[in-house]
């Protein structure tokens, strides 16, 4: 699954899409054919099939509004307390 890049030169570079996923264990001139050092919100494979792209989003967990504040919350934590 490679698709021709056209550089400003006239020639083309082959690129493809990391199937094989996220690999930082190794450093940048080694890294495994197939993957990529860098990843996000992408995924390779759709209904069986390696086309790689962007992942969907997800669903609400809850239709209803958790907060009185008409801004969403972005962060949530948990406080243990030990007497």
């Amino acid at each position: 699954m490679l698709s021709p890049f056209y550089l400003s030169g006239g020639s083309d570079l082959e690129l493809s899409f990391p199937l094989k996923g996220l690999n930082v264990g190794a450093p940048a001139s080694k890294q495994p054919a197939g993957t990529s050092r860098d990843l996000n919100n992408v995924r390779p494979f759709y209904d069986g099939k390696a086309v790689g792209g962007q992942r969907i989003g997800v669903d609400k967990k809850y239709s209803e509004q958790i907060s009185s504040a008409s801004v969403p919350i972005v962060a949530m934590c948990s406080v243990t307390t030990v007497d």
